[in-house]
């Protein structure tokens, strides 16, 4: 795929990703009025990181990254049918494992749920919440891993419509449960999140059986298969996993910290949280997951080649767009936290204190917009070449920096700060990421040529900065004080600033110099 080629093909999954991100948004809107943002929201954000940490390790993560540069050099040197055999003996090792850990997992709760008599009564129902959670979401990582594992497929095909809708399914399941709780205003809480675990796990099997249906399409039928166990490159897929999920479960395993420390920190703070990050995901997902998800087969194709310039030029393709949307979000989001939190969230269960605590969490992670970007597209850099071992290293130190700076945040912060202390933990270790990533990714192969990205990257800067300006001094003067009108006004204002400067500027959309 040529260096345009990277940029066209990210768009398409930009817009596919902004639908299935509009829902989300959508989603999270009805969730936040009729769920809020209290004990029940912060058990579901705790059971629900189980499976997603599984998606991550089995699905979109490790397993992909490990899986698809194998699985394309079978389809651009061998054949079709030799490339659906070793997806099918793959698949079916890893519906196996999900499978058994499944079981035993649900077998492990019930007997650790009779702990719950050592709690008092408040502790207790929140302990028996979150268990209920668990049980009911555990079997979901099963159908959400084998659909990313489809969607990996269908990547490597070039094919990135279907797979970028899966994720829109998930969101109009979600919603639908939560448009019929609405018509049930006397439903607890407790009932209520329980209804959109079941809601969840009902996506996740319509999103398995989706992705088969398209892999078939392909030529590659999803049955089981244990053809090529002992095959070569079967085992190279495995070893590469192996490693890549150290690094992934790293990851996973602070996340989980976080989540731990969280529920330390406050009752209520997992489920702030989470509302930020979900917030911050709109610009994320729409671009930086856009882009990471068109890198990983391109580049994997480049390098099955050895084509090292065909494959820097992609990345530094990918980089200007990525940046002209991330920059400007980051900054609109930080001056416009508490207009856009209220916007979304607030109403029904999301008071005005939820609102100023998910705030001050978003304009955090706004800060570290960037950062997190540049991670989506560089780690597929070396996951395509087979290079599993550097994320793994970079993972790790970042891993232990944020686990101590999040003790930290914990122990020495006011209550009502220790979830924004999170926040700035998460984001700090996410630069350190990049500057990891990049030093390596020179000593490993040379220039990248990501200096024909930097006057693009100054005039973003400064025309980000002025709409910023704007922003503020527009929104001090504003008598208004509804959170809707206050962000139907002061977005498009910024937006049509930022354009503006942009355009005056000389910036494009057009592939950097290589």
């Amino acid at each position: 795929m040529k260096a345009s080629g990277v940029a066209k093909n990210a768009f398409v999954v930009a817009a596919l990703t902004a639908l299935s991100r509009v829902l989300g948004l959508g989603r999270e809107m009805l969730q936040s009025r009729l769920i809020g943002a209290g004990v029940a929201q912060s058990a579901f954000a705790l059971a629900f990181a189980l499976p997603n940490m599984a998606r991550k390790l089995f699905g979109e993560g490790a397993l992909t990254a490990a899986f698809v540069p194998v699985f394309k050099s079978e389809l651009e040197n061998s054949s079709l049918e030799a490339a659906a055999r070793l997806a099918r003996s793959v698949m079916t090792t890893v519906v196996m494992i999900l499978a058994a850990f499944v079981i035993l997992a649900i077998l492990g709760l019930d007997a650790f749920a009779a702990w719950r008599g050592c709690f008092d009564a408040p502790q207790a129902d929140r302990f028996s919440l979150t268990f209920d959670l668990v049980r009911i979401l555990l079997p979901y990582m099963i159908f959400i891993c084998a659909a990313a594992f489809g969607m990996g497929v269908l990547n490597a095909f070039g094919r990135f419509k279907a797979a970028s809708f899966v994720p829109s399914l998930l969101n109009i399941c979600w919603i639908g449960a939560l448009a019929a709780i609405w018509f049930f205003p006397g439903l607890e809480v407790a009932l209520r999140i329980k209804i959109v675990a079941y809601a969840v796990l009902s996506a996740g099997a319509l999103q398995m059986a989706f992705m088969f249906r398209m892999m078939a399409k392909k030529g590659i039928l999803p049955y089981p298969s244990f053809a090529l166990w002992r095959d070569p490159k079967f085992r190279l897929v495995w070893r590469n996993v192996a490693i890549g999920a150290l690094g992934a479960g790293a990851i996973q395993l602070n996340y989980l910290l976080d989540q731990f420390l969280a529920q330390l920190a406050a009752p209520w703070a997992a489920g702030v949280i989470g509302y930020a990050e979900r917030l911050m995901d709109l610009p994320l997902g729409i671009v930086g997951v856009s882009f990471g998800t068109v890198l990983l087969p391109t580049l994997s194709g480049h390098f099955a080649k050895d084509d090292l310039d065909g494959a820097r030029a992609a990345l530094v393709a990918s980089l200007s767009p990525l940046l002209f949307v991330m920059v400007p979000a980051a900054a609109g989001l930080m001056v416009l936290a508490p207009e856009v939190t209220g916007f979304i969230y607030e109403g029904g269960e999301f008071d005005s204190v939820a609102t100023l605590r998910v705030s001050r969490a978003l304009a955090v992670y706004s800060a570290g917009l960037a950062f997190f970007g540049f991670q989506k597209v560089f780690v597929p850099w070396f996951q395509a070449q087979g290079d599993m071992k550097t994320p793994l290293r970079v993972s790790v130190c970042t891993v232990v920096l944020n686990a101590f700076l999040n003790i930290m945040a914990v122990l020495l912060l006011p209550v009502e700060w220790r979830h924004v202390g999170l926040a700035v933990s998460t984001v700090v270790c996410s630069g350190v990421g990049c500057l990891l990533l990049g030093m390596k990714a020179r000593m490993k192969n040379g220039v990248l040529g990501l200096a024909a990205v930097l006057p693009r990257l100054i005039k973003i800067i400064l025309a980000s900065i002025v709409m910023a300006c704007v922003i503020y001094l527009v929104k001090k003067a504003l008598p208004i004080e509804s959170c809707f009108w206050r962000t139907a006004i002061l977005v498009p204002l910024g937006g049509g600033v930022y354009l503006a400067f942009s355009f005056l500027s000389g910036i494009r959309f057009s592939p950097a110099k290589h």
